[in-house]
């Protein structure tokens, strides 16, 4: 008989790394459970939450993982309501609060449909479809008579013959279908609907009700193209009656979501500063008559991520992330001045929802020893009420802190340093550097561990990680965001170096083991970092980042948003300096490591980005290897890639780190192995059991 002893010697093949029970290893991270959204009742007396159930890997299928419906009460009296192999979304309480009403595609189901299911007891049951098509969002009106909905047109049944005849001429970008609005009684459809769209000019990509029921804010932009929708969205005020846009909102940049106010007088938006602002986090008071718009926070040193109005009166609550924290506070029309209802340092939290009374606020959060879990805050007390992965309790976490240095030119710059577990002053330790994408993007003082970010697990197995917030972040308000603008891999890189450099000068790093890993723009400065500043670092991985600027432009479906928020400029205007801030100019000179991973589906940074870098040191003698991953896009979705990824980072840190080899590690993980242990495993388990 197989035993488990066996099955975990099997699990560490990958790495002679070994770790207690006691703390978080690479196995432990497959398994980590994590609440996706969560809605308050009418009530407020209970939460419905969705949270990810892991595939169990070597046993089910290739995919993402699973989403599960839970509902609970203010005491975290948690009851599963669709749970297994399901993947549930778009969660609304219905207007009397008998009802959670979901997304979902059911076995049997061709398209995602509507579907409810009674809170006090009972089956699912589906509300409606459309007729050859899925139904990608929806908001249900405030009297709950009233659905308005948005999705894909329905596909034309004769291209799906022609492409088996073999016509499957592509013209690029041309062709392009827009999602559209329809609006319709809310019940219960044994048939597929096919409703008639709203006449609205554009892509539309979002909505949201008024309290009156009779208007609806939408969110166009003028076609599919991700680019537009970062650079060229607009909300706009719909009379329903009429079915016609009433008014247009002026804003510029980048857009996030908008509400209107109780009484209709106001619409809140979250937006960007201009076109040139990296992210979207100020916030905007717009006149739901006239459209006029103003800055509600001007100057505010931070990001706002969420909004909520009030039911019963003109209070604005907001999700804001200020350094490495978030607040959750509110704020009324005339005022410039918030009040926090939760301080910095509780939680980061996301997903606010309030209920009818205004008492209770449903949000999510995660801290430094969890993942994102549901919470409800009621004045200022703040309760967890789901918990989702109640082994944590009994593992050891490494210290965690938010640290602040100023770099080389003054600029103040920091990050979150989780310390080796079981840290001895004194005593200098591998560091891993985590950089993250963006770069409008910040690391927050909470839940840093994941497929492929080391975090704790790094800690576990002796490493120091740090996330750095290089200039260029957010969450420090917008000039601070825009510090890297029309300066490529320059004082932003060299922010990473000064921070390796006072980890080093605290004594707490050893400078000669160093290394440097990112995703994206974090995967940029890894590549960047094992050539262009190589003396630095020890061991690079590069994920799904930019080796060529000069072809990045050319292969992207963001090229204009890189050119008003990254760049500044194009590439014609200057070939050398873009030449020159690219990885692959600076090759010749790497003497770091360089493990490449990249989706081959990747839209946003092509594929052939991480080919060029593979290429050219390649062909120079230099230690490189490129892992693609077919099926994954812009970073790795499905279970199986995941932990593939997870393996192949600390391997290949742990080989040059902690190891201190010089050549690079076998190219084949032992799958086949674990996979025997697994079966075996199941084998054992059905033999005890019969």
């Amino acid at each position: 008989m197989f035993k488990l002893t066996s099955f975990a010697a099997v699990l560490s093949l990958v790495s002679t790394t070994v770790v207690a029970d006691d703390t978080i290893s690479i196995e432990d991270i497959p398994k980590i459970k994590s609440v996706v959204s969560s809605v308050v009742s009418p009530s407020g007396d209970y939460l419905a939450y969705t949270r990810t159930q892991p595939r169990e890997l070597y046993v089910d299928q290739h995919g993402k993982n699973y989403t599960e419906l839970y509902i609970t009460d203010a005491k975290g009296n948690t009851r599963p309501f669709i749970t297994g192999k399901v993947n549930v979304g778009g969660l609304e309480w219905s207007a009397d609060g008998k009802f959670v009403y979901f997304l979902a595609k059911f076995k049997g189901d061709k398209f995602t449909q509507l579907y409810r299911i009674p809170v006090d007891g009972g089956e699912r049951q589906k509300v409606m479809g459309l007729k050859d098509t899925s139904i990608s969002r929806y908001d249900i009106s405030p009297d709950g008579k009233q659905v308005a909905i948005l999705a894909m047109p329905a596909k034309d049944k004769s291209e799906k013959e022609l492409k088996k005849l073999g016509f499957k001429a592509e013209v690029y970008e041309m062709g392009l279908k827009n999602k559209q609005l329809f609006v319709t009684d809310l019940a219960v459809h044994d048939k597929a609907q096919q409703l008639d769209a709203f006449d609205v000019k554009g892509h539309v990509t979002d909505m949201n009700w008024s309290a009156d029921n009779e208007q609806l804010l939408v969110k166009t932009q003028p076609t599919s193209l991700i680019d537009d929708t970062y650079t060229q969205s607009q909300w706009h005020v719909m009379n329903l009656a009429e079915q016609k846009i009433t008014l247009s909102i002026a804003t510029e940049g980048k857009l996030g979501t908008a509400e209107f106010s109780a009484d209709g007088q106001y619409i809140a938006i979250i937006g960007a500063q201009d076109k040139h602002d990296p992210a979207t986090g100020r916030l905007y008071l717009a006149d739901a008559s006239s459209g006029k718009i103003s800055h509600w926070l001007p100057n505010f040193a931070g990001h706002v991520s969420d909004i909520e109005w009030s039911h019963h009166s003109d209070k604005l609550h907001f999700i804001a992330n200020i350094g490495t924290e978030s607040i959750v506070a509110n704020i009324k029309p005339g005022s410039k001045k918030y009040r926090t209802q939760l301080k910095a340092g509780k939680i980061i939290a996301s997903n606010l929802s309030i209920s009818d009374s205004d008492k209770t606020i449903a949000l999510k959060g995660h801290s430094a020893k969890h993942p994102n879990e549901a919470f409800m805050l009621r004045g200022k007390k703040l309760t967890q009420v789901s918990d989702s992965n109640p082994w944590l309790k009994d593992k050891r976490f490494a210290k965690q802190e938010s640290i602040t240095i100023k770099a080389r030119d003054g600029v103040e710059v920091g990050g979150i340093l989780v310390y080796p577990l079981d840290y001895k002053k004194g005593q200098r330790y591998p560091l891993i550097m985590q950089v993250h994408g963006g770069p409008e993007s910040h690391e927050k003082n909470g839940w840093v561990t994941a497929y492929s970010k080391p975090g704790q697990m790094g800690a576990a197995r002796g490493y120091a990680v740090f996330y750095p917030n290089y200039r260029g972040s957010t969450g420090k308000g917008v000039e601070y965001s825009k510090l890297g603008q029309n300066d490529y891999a320059g004082a932003e890189f060299n922010d990473l170096v000064d921070m390796k450099n006072y980890l080093v000068e605290q004594g707490l790093v050893d400078s000669k083991r160093v290394g440097i890993t990112g995703g994206s723009y974090g995967g940029y400065a890894s590549a960047w970092a094992a050539t262009k500043l190589t003396e630095h670092f020890a061991a690079s991985v590069m994920f799904v980042g930019i080796s060529n600027q000069l072809s990045k432009f050319g292969t992207t479906d963001i090229s204009n948003e890189m050119h008003l928020v990254h760049a500044r400029s194009y590439p014609w205007d200057k070939w050398q300096y873009y030449l020159e801030r690219s990885p692959i100019y600076w090759a010749h000179q790497s003497k770091t490591p360089l493990l490449i991973m990249h989706g081959k589906d990747d839209p946003r940074v092509h594929p052939a980005q991480s080919m060029e870098m593979y290429r050219y040191m390649k062909v120079q003698g230099k230690d490189v290897r490129l892992v693609y991953y077919p099926g994954e896009g812009h970073g790795n979705r499905k279970a199986a890639a995941q932990y593939d990824y997870s393996l192949r980072l600390m391997r290949w840190m742990d080989n040059y780190l902690m190891e201190g080899k010089k050549t690079m590690p076998d190219y084949k993980l032992d799958h086949k192995a674990k996979l025997k242990a697994v079966k075996d495993k199941n084998k054992a388990k059905k033999k005890e059991s019969a």
